[in-house]
């Protein structure tokens, strides 16, 4: 199968709405191959021969999400005031608050290994890269930059989690979040 083929990308398109469809009803774990080829309105090997399980396509699915949440931590200037978040930081809480039930399946406890995973590592990367140009927090000269980045990743994907799973995700979080982000390093 030629993954550039217009019938592939098609069907790809379909499933890919039909998960997300499915799981802002049911979890994920609920969700099966069959269901998926029924919504989708294709048959059940179509299914396994694009994505190998739900994981996989839910993962893929959400690749679009992952991409604007990495680029959103990563635009933030680090000039803005601590007592107001940057824009794209409260637009990144503005769209999980949007989309809280999806983030709260793709990463409560029944969620995602595989779509967490991905979204740290994007974000690593993003933030690795805006350290490597020099937009780095003040502080932190003695932490090497891909370590940094792992921990405020890390730190991201828990805050949206913690406010989705708790039902909270408010401005009031990107704000917490912002304010974690800009504290100065460790105390010599």
């Amino acid at each position: 199968m030629n993954p550039d083929d217009p019938r592939a990308r098609r069907t790809r398109a379909r499933l890919k709405a039909a998960v997300l469809e499915l799981a802002a009803r049911q979890e994920l774990g609920s969700i099966t191959m069959s269901a998926l080829a029924q919504h989708a309105e294709v048959n059940r090997a179509t299914v396994y021969l694009h994505y190998p399980d739900v994981d996989a396509l839910v993962t893929d699915a959400m690749e679009d999400a992952v991409a604007a949440v990495a680029r959103a931590a990563a635009l933030c200037p680090l000039d803005a005031p601590r007592d107001r978040p940057p824009a794209p930081l409260a637009e990144l809480f503005d769209h999980v608050a949007a989309n809280a039930t999806l983030y709260e399946r793709m990463l409560g406890g029944q969620g995602s290994a595989r779509f967490a995973a991905r979204m740290r590592e994007r974000l690593t990367v993003e933030l690795a890269g805006r350290f490597a140009a020099g937009n780095r927090p003040s502080g932190f000269e003695d932490v090497p930059a891909d370590v940094h980045a792992a921990y405020l990743a890390g730190a991201l994907i828990g805050v949206i989690t913690h406010c989705v799973c708790d039902g909270r995700p408010d401005a009031g979080a990107a704000l917490a979040f912002w304010r974690l982000f800009r504290s100065p390093g460790p105390a010599r």
